[in-house]
Formats: C-alpha cells, sequence, structure tokens
C-alpha cells in the first residue's frame, strides 16, 4: 500500500512507520497541503496521514474517487478534515486521542501562569537591556492560587487542567460542558450557561474541540461578561475565539489579559496581537514534547495497521 506522511515526523516514528510500510513517503515541507495537493494525494495514495492544516475539504473529496481509503489524522483534533464529505466519499477517518491530554494540559498551565504573573513582558524587557532594577511596583501580575477557573470543555484535556490547577494551586474549578457531567477526581460545579462560567471565574482556560459548533463560541458578549479582570487561555483551536473581538477586548481593556497557543488563522497572527503587551503569544506548542509527538505518530500508525490487516479502526471518527 502506498502511505504519505504529510509532514517529517520525529526520527523514532519515522523508523516505526517505515518499517511497518515500504511504500512509505515522507513529505519534506513544513507547509500544510493545498487544496490541489489534498486533491493529487487523494488520487495517489491508498492511505493519508495527515497533519494540522492539510485541506482536506469537500471539494477535495469531489475532485475525483479517492484511491485513498484512510486518513489517520496525526492529531486529536480534526476541524482541517470535513469529516462528512469524506465519509460520502468512501474515506474512512481516524484521529490520535489520549495521548496528546498530558503535553496539552501542562502547556495549558505554563501559558496561564506566564500570563497571570506577565512573564511574557518581563522576558522581553529583559531582553531588550531595558531592565532597570528590581523596584516595589513592577509588572504586578495576578494571584493564581486560590482562585477561580472556568474550563469551557470538560473532556479528557480540561479534567486534566483542572486537576493541575485544582490540586496543584488550590483552585477553584468551574465549568462549562455541551452535556451534564460530575468529575469525580477533583470537586467542580457545573454552570448553567458559558456567559455564566464568564462572569463567575477569574480565568477562563478553553479545551474544546474546533469545528462549526464552537466557531467563535467566544465572543464579544462572553469576553464582555469575563470583565476587566479576567485572563483568558487558549489551547484548543484558535477559531473558537473571534480574534477580532479578542484584539478590541484586549486594547479597550474589557479584559485584562490573554495567553494564546492557537490563533483563528494559523500560521498569520495579526499585527494588532503582536504589539500588544497584555497577550502572551505561543507558536502552537500544545503537544510539542518529543515523546508526545512519536506518541501521536505510533497512534495513528495503529489505525493504519488495523485498516492494512482488515481489523477494526481503533480510533474512528463516527461523527462530524
Amino acid at each position: 500500500m502506498k502511505l504519505l506522511v504529510t509532514r517529517r515526523m520525529t526520527a523514532a516514528a519515522e523508523d516505526e512507520i517505515t518499517a511497518c510500510f515500504t511504500g512509505v513517503r515522507f513529505r519534506d515541507s513544513n507547509l500544510p497541503l493545498t487544496l490541489d495537493e489534498a486533491c493529487a494525494a487523494l488520487a495517489d495514495h491508498d492511505l493519508i496521514m495527515p497533519t494540522l492544516g492539510d485541506a482536506f475539504r469537500g471539494p477535495a473529496f469531489r475532485a475525483g474517487t479517492p484511491r485513498t481509503k484512510l486518513l489517520a489524522n496525526f492529531g486529536a483534533g480534526y476541524n482541517h478534515i470535513e469529516i462528512e464529505a469524506a465519509r460520502s466519499a468512501g474515506v474512512a477517518v481516524t484521529n490520535t486521542p489520549d495521548v496528546v491530554t498530558d503535553a496539552t494540559a501542562d502547556l495549558a498551565v505554563t501559558l496561564l501562569l506566564m500570563t497571570a504573573r506577565r512573564a511574557g513582558e518581563g522576558e522581553r524587557l529583559a531582553r531588550r537591556g531595558e531592565w532597570t532594577g528590581w523596584h516595589p511596583t513592577q509588572l504586578l501580575g495576578t494571584h493564581v492560587s486560590d482562585r477561580t477557573v472556568g474550563i469551557v470543555g470538560m473532556g479528557r484535556i480540561g479534567r486534566a487542567i483542572a486537576r493541575r490547577l485544582h490540586f496543584g494551586f488550590g483552585m477553584q474549578i468551574l465549568f462549562f460542558n455541551r452535556s451534564q457531567i460530575q468529575p469525580r477526581a477533583f470537586p467542580a460545579r457545573q454552570t448553567d450557561s458559558l456567559e455564566a462560567l464568564m462572569s463567575l471565574s477569574d480565568f477562563i482556560v478553553i479545551a474544546v474541540p474546533g469545528g462549526a459548533e464552537t466557531h467563535h463560541l467566544i465572543n464579544a458578549k462572553m469576553l464582555s461578561a469575563l470583565g476587566p479582570d479576567g485572563i483568558l487561555i487558549n489551547i484548543a483551536r484558535g477559531d473558537v475565539i473571534d480574534e477580532d473581538a479578542l484584539i478590541r477586548a484586549l486594547q479597550g481593556g474589557t479584559i485584562k489579559a490573554a495567553g494564546l497557543d492557537v490563533y483563528e488563522n494559523e500560521p498569520d497572527i495579526p499585527s494588532e496581537l503582536r504589539d500588544l503587551e497584555n497577550v502572551v503569544l505561543l507558536p502552537h506548542l500544545g503537544t510539542a514534547v518529543e515523546e508526545t509527538r512519536t506518541e501521536m505518530a505510533l497512534r495513528a500508525l495503529g489505525n493504519l495497521m488495523a485498516f492494512r490487516n482488515g481489523e477494526p479502526l481503533p480510533d474512528l471518527i463516527t461523527t462530524a
């Protein structure tokens, strides 16, 4: 079977994939597949391991009858793949849940601490050579311990973030979730609405999947509910936030600060965001741990092997 892996992987992952598939090609580019490239890939390969941003949208599946039978996505999020269009074209789609949880949760805590304590501003000040020495009112930040954090989306990653913040910093946990749940590993209270969560929280951490249902979930109204002392953290998908509304909120003091690892039109980060001091900007580092990236590739490989062997796909995506 001809397998296309759309980006280079860790050495350990490439060794394992090559050992399992002799007909593998690793695409030597760090840019996502364009629509034309996605069409060609679907026509030329039996199996594809796509990555973030590859344009497997409706037109790619409708361009012709795909040779490809499985997209074994490298990543838990798959909003770059149009699931219903893939299904209609006879292409199965899998992802890599579970293995991304700890690395992503760790980064959420990193961003929250950096933003609360204004570490980004301090680092830039030191690098510019403009630090003139310690004084009592310099770069005063916000306490994290014993404050209230609101988690938007209490899935695997949301629960991992909540555990770290509650047991590590004594934070009170509120959350908003599509379904009613009751986490048992830590005390938490579910709010009836997202707006209520925003208004009751000192910090908001976004941990929902991307896609049509969560597009611009955080809009001007929600940012206003968070208020001028509130801090927003996003490690989910960039288009969950209305980026224009966020920029206005940060510029105008509607909210205090934000920590972002993802952006609405990655890799483009608006100059208005880059010019602001009250925002920490990271280049999508959520799963950027060598062990995690290797585990993600091996999880995707497990789905590829299952398909080749005629076995059920462990991580088949069944809903759009």
